[in-house]
């Protein structure tokens, strides 16, 4: 029931387990209950500038709303953790990009060269990283709304068993031909990490990323049901009575949105992303590169517009509870990491995430 940030999120808000049109990023996996209680910590960044009246102060921000836990007045923590799904796409694409540079994937090669007989070979990991492939969106097969989710809510899923889920499927469409958001694609990502470093994806992810930006606040939590430090709790309605549903299992997304974080570390690592400090210049240049057929998606981020026309890239995230934004212009001097956690019987925060997004960005 609450809320961080850094300045910078995208033009609508997430809806329940939806994928996220190009131009308009819902998050893949979101879920919340027939109302939300803004409980928000976000904090925004960028040069100073200034404020139009009855806008936020302009310049570095890390404003915070609503409480930390139903019936309870406490405050929800500044720089408190927070699930952040899909935003967890930018970690595994970045260390898919890190280990192409050290030239032990190929971009262009099919995902059968390194995992054999997983997904129809045509499928490049290129495609899986620009949402181009055609793999069936698993998570559209399960049910993630209060009441439903309570059923899986504890389950420990195995990355193959996920990736079956779309593979006992037909293809959306033909391999490269179309868009269309899915996270098994990030779910094949993250057992191709796996496949050729032979270590832990959360291993790798942290040696490669975790570590040297010393995101000392963020975790791949694998099968964890806790948030482990400060945060805000989350509430749906189960049965018709409100429930505490901070607590689950993350196995259920792995590499396409499992990670712990806070609006801190999302600054730090957005900030290094997209100014080279992780990739090599020819994986850089392809990170933000986008197609005729993806159009707003390039390899693990969102390239979109702002309301207003400005371009802004980044991510949504967003799992049961907890809805996450992080967006920057491309110089960084306006940039947002914005998280809420659902509760019930206050309404619809949907409407202000536009308003925000142009106070923000425009």
């Amino acid at each position: 029931m609450g809320a961080w940030g850094n300045a910078c999120s995208p033009p609508s808000p997430p809806s329940a387990c939806s994928s996220p049109g190009p131009r308009s990023p819902t998050t893949p996996e979101s879920t919340a209950g027939p109302s939300r209680k803004a409980s928000t910590n976000w904090s925004r960044s960028g040069s100073p500038r200034a404020p139009r009246p009855g806008s936020p102060t302009a310049g570095p921000a890390s404003p915070r709303s609503g409480t930390a836990e139903r019936n309870d007045p406490r405050p929800v923590p500044l720089n408190g953790r927070f699930r952040a799904g899909s935003i967890t796409k930018s970690f595994t694409s970045t260390t898919v990009l890190h280990l192409a540079g050290e030239g032990r994937i190929s971009l262009d090669a099919p995902v059968d060269r390194y995992l054999p007989g997983l997904v129809d070979r045509r499928i490049t990991v290129r495609h899986l990283l620009q949402m181009t492939g055609g793999l069936y969106n698993y998570t559209d097969a399960l049910a993630f709304d209060p009441q439903g989710f309570e059923e899986i809510r504890y389950r420990q899923w195995q990355p193959r068993e996920l990736v079956e889920i779309s593979t006992s499927r037909p293809l959306d469409f033909e391999p490269g031909t179309k868009w269309n958001y899915s996270n098994t694609n990030y779910v094949v990502l993250g057992l191709l990490i796996e496949q050729v470093t032979r270590r832990p994806y959360e291993r790798v992810v942290e040696q490669r990323i975790l570590k040297p930006l010393r995101l000392n606040d963020t975790t791949f939590p694998g099968g964890d049901t806790e948030i482990r430090g400060p945060h805000a709790h989350s509430y749906g309605i189960v049965n018709g009575r409100t429930i505490d549903t901070t607590r689950w299992n993350p196995s259920v997304f792995w590499a396409a949105g499992d990670v712990i974080t806070t609006t801190r570390d999302l600054d730090t690592f957005y900030t290094a992303l997209l100014t080279g400090k992780l990739l090599e210049p020819a994986q850089q240049s392809e990170l933000t590169k986008t197609t005729a057929v993806s159009t707003d998606y390039g390899l693990g981020v969102f390239v979109e517009k702002a309301p207003c026309g400005t371009t802004i890239i980044g991510h949504p995230g967003g799992v049961p509870g907890f809805s996450t934004y992080a967006y920057s212009t491309p110089d960084l001097q306006r940039r947002v990491e914005l998280s809420l956690s659902a509760g019930v019987g206050t309404g619809d925060p949907a409407s202000a995430y536009g308003k925000l997004i142009n106070e923000i960005f425009c």
